[in-house]
């Protein structure tokens, strides 16, 4: 069974529950599912993004993949694996993914291109999980770049 151009599947192995990700590991391996993607899969947004979102490092080859659809986000090679993390998109087939921390961060870094509402309400989300480290959430703000703006919504959102 094909998943995408050159990518197959035993037609005899179990389906896959996510076959577009799994496609999309298979043509470029060192992609990590990000964003809104990420957030999707880590149940942080109810937002399915028309494209899986991958991040690889700034100076590598940018995957040419027709299907499925793919934004591809460039991301700075001394934090690229910070917060990396993988989950079965098939059975025994694992994809590699940020984790839902490292998400949360992308989504408030990305904010003006993905949307303040997206962000917010992963955060929110993240801090009423059972798993949620705040500390976390600002140590990898901090390592990103971007401590401001997330402190900042981690102070409204923890005063509701």
């Amino acid at each position: 069974m094909e998943l995408s151009r050159g990518v197959f599947r035993r037609a005899d192995a179990p389906p896959a529950s996510y076959p577009d990700v799994l496609a999309v590991a298979y043509r470029s391996p060192r992609a990590i599912v990000c964003c809104v993607s990420a957030a999707a899969l880590h149940e942080l947004t109810d937002e399915m993004p028309p494209a899986v979102q991958i991040a690889v490092p700034k100076r590598s080859h940018t995957p040419v993949i027709d299907y499925p659809p793919v934004t591809v986000f460039r991301f700075e090679e001394t934090t690229f694996e910070l917060g990396l993390s993988s989950f079965e998109a098939g059975p025994g087939e694992a994809v590699r993914i940020y984790d839902a921390t490292r998400t949360v961060v992308d989504l408030m870094r990305f904010r003006r291109r993905l949307g303040e509402p997206i962000a917010h309400a992963a955060l929110n989300r993240y801090l009423s999980s059972p798993g949620a480290r705040p500390a976390l959430l600002l140590q990898y703000a901090e390592a990103l770049g971007t401590f401001g703006p997330v402190r900042a919504a981690l102070d409204v959102a923890s005063a509701r």
